[in-house]
């Protein structure tokens, strides 16, 4: 596991997915207080759509908020997968492991 250390002029996701790539990470994992990837945020827009799976470039143009811009294009460069789950469950991350499809993944 790699544990990402501040960087001046980069975001701790750009940091994440710059690290991610130089150690060809198979993915990286990115827990939110929401549980996905959403058309909006969902505390805002009870009407927001949680998406199962979602492009890097869909994310680039519809401007949702998923990581900053510069961490999105390194991982859509990179073809560095990335899921977005929920943090408030402690199993989440067992889950993943086990293989379970839960938060988005991004492609």
């Amino acid at each position: 596991m790699h544990v990402v250390h501040g960087n001046p002029y980069f975001s701790t996701d750009t940091g994440a997915a710059l690290r991610a790539a130089e150690t060809d990470a198979e993915v990286i994992l990115l827990a939110k207080t929401i549980d996905g990837v959403y058309s909006a945020d969902p505390k805002q827009d009870p009407n927001a759509i949680k998406y199962d799976e979602i492009t890097y470039l869909d994310i680039l143009n519809k401007d949702l908020k998923v990581m900053d811009s510069t961490a999105t294009s390194l991982c859509r460069d990179n073809k560095i997968p990335l899921i977005v789950f929920g943090i408030d469950d402690p199993n989440n991350i067992v889950k993943i492991i086990r293989g379970e499809r839960i938060g988005t993944l991004v492609k």
